[in-house]
């Protein structure tokens, strides 16, 4: 939208005010030799404009970059012409353009190449499950988007490990890099994240060795896609376990493609037809059973079948289009990981998305600036530039930056400076649009016709009641459904932090049958903004989803935390009963607030909380880090160590 006209009025500038003074003092001097004439002082030669291709889009921080100026500074060009922005604001061509001549500037539009047909970038919608040349979900997807076709060229893959516990995902990794990492890491469980690159027959494939599928959700939630594909470890004489299904949740929510490394084959135990048949229910079908996925038998133990994995890889990425890059620009990375090392102070390791990064570039991260002092590749050696999907560690930073933030290369470290006071000014405005995390809010949505689909993640207490779910929700699915729902995970069992990280990189619902939820998830699912319904009878959970489907839910009621508390010790009061002294652990205690009682992580009492006092005084509330007395209303069995749960009730 235009939000700026090549008529708009603006206020002189502060070189036109130094020529109306001038011209005032020459005036009272007076005498023939003043030069030149008047008509001359008002009509000086005017500097040569410099050109600037724009797009038919660009964002402040963008424009700011193009024509080497502080996004501060245009910031205020735009609002001196009445246009209130931020950092991240979209400004069309007309807008850009005038702003830029206010600096020197004359625009051009932006030539850019269609790609051919076969080689247009499509996406999946999100929202509607089909392939749509809509916005670029992704960071490499928004940046192949403004590349012409001729400038962008194959890169290598980005690939992350992924699978159940112990099924052999570091040694897996071990065995393709050669080296020996798993002996190095504790109880043989890999602790960190890192990024490491292999060649295989002239092609190069970077890994990402991750603790688990949660680092990966936990880098998509904050917008970091940079997985191209996801390698699904599955031992053969274990077959598809419950973290394995939780793997390739997360896996298929990401819309990444999926290779099977099915590892072990060594063992005399190894099941490869079970396997695969666990593989087909869990909806991936082996390639040589009719279905598009790769499933190949591997031994990291004696290193076989590491040749055919990678070329299942190499092949597996040559089918995408995303898997592309423009060598020949200022690099645009994200982090993977940070530290604060003792002798080299803020550093983080960096996967290179676009562009090529070199020895001294400046650059910005969020709210962390810095230039290029010093990079390293895996190995640790030094080097002086890293081109696309090269993992590189980088030291001179300002701070230690958050993983999966975007680092961004620009002119010098001032305007790097600048751009990050202003990521931090304007970091509460971000304008990445809001998906539906609640029943009701997808109501709000399929009202307004824009919402088109319900994801879902279903927990049950067994296997037996699991199937009979799934069935009774996915028949809501009709030919006139404008809205159609999607379980993008089934399992058995309580809801977890992984069940709700899942949710958040998503923007799933969570729904339960007969199942608890442990604390730590709700918190995090509270804190999230993650709809969390538990039911009992399933024909209730059915119609709720039914409801939101059709657009007629009314609100629920909801629990929301507030604080927790450790019972200290406990006594007898005439007339009030057996009262609590308790030390406020996190959060606040309200007098009008409920409470769960908790003893060894068991639920003992759910009620009112009746009488509050600090010392000797009535209080409305305490804080945390202070003791206080309280009772319940109708609880008398304390005992010390057992922790207490304080939250209100609210429609959402």
């Amino acid at each position: 939208m235009a939000i700026l006209t090549k008529g708009s009025a603006k206020p002189a500038g502060p070189a036109q005010n130094r020529d109306n003074r001038s011209g005032g003092s020459h005036g009272r001097s007076g005498g023939a030799s003043r030069a030149p004439a008047p008509a001359d002082r008002r009509q000086p030669a005017q500097p040569e404009k410099k050109t600037v291709e724009l797009p038919d889009s660009t964002t402040v921080r963008e424009l700011a970059a193009l024509i080497n100026v502080s996004p501060i500074n245009v910031i205020r060009e735009l609002m001196n012409n009445g246009v209130m922005a931020n950092i991240n604001q979209q400004l069309d061509f007309d807008s850009a353009a005038i702003v830029a001549e206010a600096f020197g500037y004359e625009a051009a539009a932006r030539q850019v190449v269609a790609p051919e047909p076969e080689a247009e970038a499509v996406v999946i919608d999100p929202a509607t499950g089909k392939s749509a040349p809509a916005r670029p979900s992704t960071l490499r997807q928004r940046l192949l988007a403004r590349e012409s076709a001729e400038m962008i060229e194959k890169r290598p893959p980005v690939v992350t490990v992924m699978g159940h516990v112990d099924h052999g995902k570091t040694s897996l990794l071990d065995a393709i890099r050669k080296t020996d990492v798993a002996a190095g890491e504790a109880g043989g469980i890999t602790q960190h994240v890192g990024a490491y690159q292999v060649e295989h027959e002239g092609h190069k494939v970077t890994f990402l060795d991750t603790p688990g599928h949660e680092a990966f959700t936990a880098m998509r939630a904050r917008g970091a896609s940079v997985t191209d594909v996801a390698v699904l470890v599955v031992a053969a004489d274990d077959g598809v376990m419950p973290q394995t299904r939780e793997a390739i949740a997360h896996a298929k929510a990401a819309q990444v493609p999926i290779v099977v490394a099915m590892n072990k084959i060594d063992k005399s135990n190894a099941n490869p037809d079970l396997v695969k048949q666990q593989l087909a229910e869990a909806g991936l079908v082996p390639d040589d059973w009719g279905g598009d996925t790769l499933v190949i038998p591997v031994s990291a133990k004696q290193r076989k079948g590491i040749d055919d994995l990678l070329e299942g890889i190499v092949m597996t990425a040559d089918a995408l289009d995303t898997v592309r890059a423009n060598p020949d620009r200022a690099a645009i990375g994200t982090v993977i990981e940070a530290e604060l090392d003792k002798s080299k102070g803020a550093m983080a390791t960096v996967l290179i998305q676009n562009g090529t990064l070199n020895l001294g570039d400046a650059f910005v991260a969020g709210s962390v600036y810095g230039r290029v002092r010093a990079m390293f590749d895996f190995h640790g050696h030094r080097i002086k530039k890293a081109g696309p999907s090269t993992p590189v560690s980088v030291i001179g930073m300002s701070d230690v930056p958050v993983a999966g933030t975007v680092l961004e290369v620009v002119v010098d470290e001032k305007a790097a400076r600048s751009m990050a006071a202003a990521n931090t000014t304007f970091a509460a405005r971000e304008t990445a649009p809001a998906r539906a995390t609640t029943l009701q809010e997808y109501f709000e949505q399929a009202k307004a016709g824009k919402a088109k689909k319900l994801l879902l993640i279903v927990k049950a207490d067994n296997q037996g009641t699991l199937p009979p779910i799934v069935e009774s929700l996915e028949r809501l699915n009709t030919d006139e459904s404008e809205v159609r729902l999607e379980i993008i995970y089934r399992g058995i069992g309580g809801i977890t932090e992984s069940d709700v990280d899942l949710a958040v990189a998503s923007g799933a619902v969570i729904l339960g049958f007969e199942v608890d939820m442990d604390n730590a998830a709700r918190r995090k699912a509270e804190s999230s903004g993650i709809d969390v319904r538990t039911y009992d009878v399933i024909y209730k959970m059915v119609e709720d989803v039914e409801l939101a489907l059709k657009g007629m839910l009314e609100p629920k009621l909801v629990q929301r935390a507030i604080g927790s508390a450790e019972v200290r010790q406990f006594f007898k009061i005439n007339k009030v009963g057996m009262v609590a002294g308790v030390i406020v652990r996190n959060g606040v205690v309200q007098r009008n607030a409920r409470a769960r009682v908790l003893r060894d992580g068991k639920e003992l009492f759910l009620g009112a909380v009746t009488t509050l006092k600090r010392l000797t005084d009535d209080v409305q509330e305490v804080r945390q880090g202070f003791e206080c007395g309280l009772s319940l209303e109708g609880f008398n069995e304390y005992k010390p160590g057992d922790a207490i749960e304080f939250f209100v009730e609210e429609y959402k």
